[in-house]
């Protein structure tokens, strides 16, 4: 099956993906330079570029779908990123309090220092 032959509806939820894919990987490393210390950081690539590479995986795997072609690369690597993306903030996140890594947030006032 050619490109060219790709359903009208398929291709525009193809493109918005690929858009919101590109924009929330955008995000992230912008988050990633601007933000001031390592917990703050942390948050760029785990959250807004999951979900990025998230909507570009699930773009490519709607285009091989539409092509007749088995998707199951792109949904294997998008199951294995969901999963261990969150597991290795956890543990970078965990070294950096073993560490004693202070961070640069402002202390809530209505947090009770006992």
């Amino acid at each position: 099956m050619d490109h060219a032959n790709l359903h009208p509806l398929l291709e525009a939820v193809i493109a918005f993906l690929l858009v919101v894919g590109g924009a929330f990987s955008l995000i992230g490393v912008i988050g990633f330079l601007r933000f001031p210390d390592f917990f703050m950081r942390l948050h760029g690539p785990t959250k807004a570029s999951t979900l990025g590479v998230g909507g570009l995986l699930v773009a490519s795997m709607l285009w091989h779908w539409g092509m007749d072609q088995p998707a199951l690369r792109e949904l294997l690597i998008t199951l294995f990123l969901f999963v261990t993306a969150p597991v290795s903030a956890n543990l970078l996140a965990q070294a950096a309090l073993h560490l004693r890594l202070r961070s640069k947030a402002a202390i809530p006032e209505d947090l009770d220092r006992r």
